[in-house]
């Protein structure tokens, strides 16, 4: 393997700044759950037609997940900055179009390069710490950064809300694509630039600002607003504006092709095995994020999608066994601590999809007024603990195994998940569900790190782009097929209950629209479901907390200080 480029960037200042560019990432992913019903608004979707306007989550899922490995091993021989910029890039872009999209198609295409953008940033940023910190000093770094991505999650929405109630659902992107093109050139700024690439970059910019924004005052003019006339009727890409800015990107990734020696690149990665790599995540992502989990695990296609998932999953496999350039070199996920690290990020989203959804229909259910806003606050106390435990499971990763530390930390996590499978209609009414909320956040943070180290401390430094990425990706699918399957095992107990209640008509014959019986009986089924679902969370977590103490231990040659993280060789 091609050792990783040495970086030019000041080891902190690249950090720094890196982080901040996860922070950004992480917070859009949260705000737009928030944003989602003006957004579609803003395309000409009515709130009635809500699963017209899934694609705009779908495709941020899509690009967040399917190129990812690429997105890593690129990392691992193009040098982790390049790899930053080019996804800020990225997610700039798609924050552009999401911000001036007045259709669905031009918002969804944003929405995927938002993701692809954002995703990219959390391996190459684990894999700079890996790179300028020692084996045994990245427990700090490594908390931090996951610290960071975790704060977005708290921060997004309450951003969000504030941007959304003193302008509209559109601030929120131009917001992301100012922040996004400052980091970038914060990053970019102590490299030798080419002023070709600046150029372009400025030129390409303010084209596809034009195009998305179609200011009136040009539109209507009679020479000018040829430029915004499409070529092809309806179809406002092929407008001789859209066209230039499209031109004008194509020629900055040409140019920065040849000038980050793409061709090299190119020689060094097996693009069929990328290529099918990408498609067998692409349609298992679709397979479980298209589908409504109220009423199906897995979407209507699923099938022709999880076969197709197959098909590309062994084309991959046998390509990969075989090319002397495999994406995925040959033994690096042999290490125990290798692909336990995967097994159990699996688990850890599972069971953390679980609290982040179920919680706030847990809130809404239970309280009177049934308030959208209350909910999330509820999740927020989950929420403002992960950093936290994030931060003290970098710190303690000095100290002690990591592979204790992230099995105490799902230990709680799956205490404080069992708890819930306690709480009655007045659980939140008291200080006990804060506490157990609060112990959830710290521990499904304390074990970022840890897995992390354990990680990075067994693969080789010419691999740790991709092996982060790896991760990533598998807490991911973790989440999308977790949260498919506890719902559907959650139904299946609210079905039961709802059985045995019997009908209205039969409770109360005199008053049958107006039932305390029967609605009292209800929400018993629908607290039963969440039960089902919170139990469900905690087998996971449980078994999580085995699998890290059992498949987590780094080990290698010589003696080390108690707790030291020893690089296996």
């Amino acid at each position: 393997m091609a050792a990783p480029v040495a970086e030019d960037a000041p080891p902190l200042r690249a950090l720094l700044v890196a982080s901040v560019a996860v922070l950004l990432a992480a917070a859009d992913t949260y705000v737009v759950v928030l944003v989602l019903p003006e957004m579609m608004g803003g395309v000409g979707l009515g709130i009635d037609q809500l699963q017209r306007g899934a694609p705009l989550i779908s495709a941020f899922l899509l690009g967040y997940v399917a190129v990812l490995p690429l997105v890593g091993r690129l990392a691992d021989l193009r040098g982790r900055v390049p790899v930053l910029v080019a996804c800020l890039l990225a997610f700039a872009v798609g924050s552009l179009l999401t911000a001036g999209a007045d259709t669905l198609t031009t918002a969804v295409l944003g929405r995927g390069l938002q993701g692809l953008g954002g995703g990219g940033l959390v391996p190459a940023t684990l894999a700079l710490v890996a790179d300028r910190w020692p084996v045994e000093r990245r427990g700090v770094p490594l908390g931090a950064v996951g610290a960071v991505q975790e704060l977005g999650s708290v921060l997004g929405p309450l951003v969000g809300a504030l941007i959304l109630a003193a302008s509209g659902w559109r601030a929120v992107f131009w917001a992301n694509l100012v922040a996004a093109a400052v980091l970038g050139a914060l990053l970019w700024a102590p490299r030798r630039s080419d002023p070709r690439l600046v150029a372009l970059a400025a030129v390409s910019t303010g084209l596809t600002a034009l195009a998305v924004l179609a200011p009136e005052r040009l539109t209507s003019g009679v020479r000018t607003g040829l430029a915004f006339a499409p070529l092809a009727a309806e179809r406002a890409w092929t407008a001789p504006v859209a066209l230039a800015a499209l031109g004008g990107w194509l020629a900055l990734a040409a140019v920065w092709w040849v000038r980050h020696g793409g061709a090299a690149v190119t020689a060094a990665v097996d693009l069929p095995s990328a290529a099918l790599l990408t498609v067998a995540l692409s349609c298992l992502v679709l397979a479980f994020a298209t589908s409504d989990p109220q009423v199906q695990v897995v979407a209507d296609d699923a099938p022709l999608l999880l076969a197709g998932c197959a098909a590309a999953a062994a084309g991959f496999w046998w390509r990969n066994r075989r090319t002397d350039r495999p994406l995925v070199a040959p033994g690096l996920l042999a290490p125990r601590a290798a692909w336990g690290a995967l097994v159990v990020n699996v688990l850890v989203g599972t069971a953390l999809v679980a609290a982040l959804v179920d919680v706030p229909i847990f809130a809404r259910l239970t309280t009177a007024s049934q308030d959208q806003v209350a909910a999330a606050l509820e999740l927020v106390q989950l929420l403002a603990a992960v950093p936290v435990g994030a931060l003290l499971g970098g710190w303690l990763c000095r100290r002690t195994a990591p592979r204790w530390i992230a099995a105490t930390g799902m230990l709680l996590a799956a205490v404080a998940l069992a708890a819930m499978t306690r709480w009655d209609a007045t659980a939140l009414d008291g200080i006990g569900s804060a506490a157990v909320l609060v112990l959830a956040g710290f521990g499904f943070g304390l074990v970022i790190a840890p897995v992390n180290a354990a990680l990075l401390a067994v693969v080789p430094d010419d691999a740790h782009g991709l092996a982060t990425a790896l991760v990533v990706v598998a807490r991911m699918i973790g989440m999308l097929v977790g949260i498919c399957a506890l719902t559907a095992v959650g139904l299946r107990v609210f079905y039961l209950r709802q059985a045995e209640i019997g009908s209205p008509l039969t409770l109360c014959p005199q008053t049958p629209t107006d039932c305390p019986q029967f609605e009292s009986a209800t929400q018993a089924a629908a607290l039963a479901e969440l039960h089902a679902v919170f139990g469900g969370a905690a087998g996971c977590a449980l078994v999580a907390a085995v699998l890290c103490a059992v498949l987590l231990r780094v080990d290698g040659p010589g003696r080390a200080a108690p707790g030291e993280l020893v690089r296996v060789v």
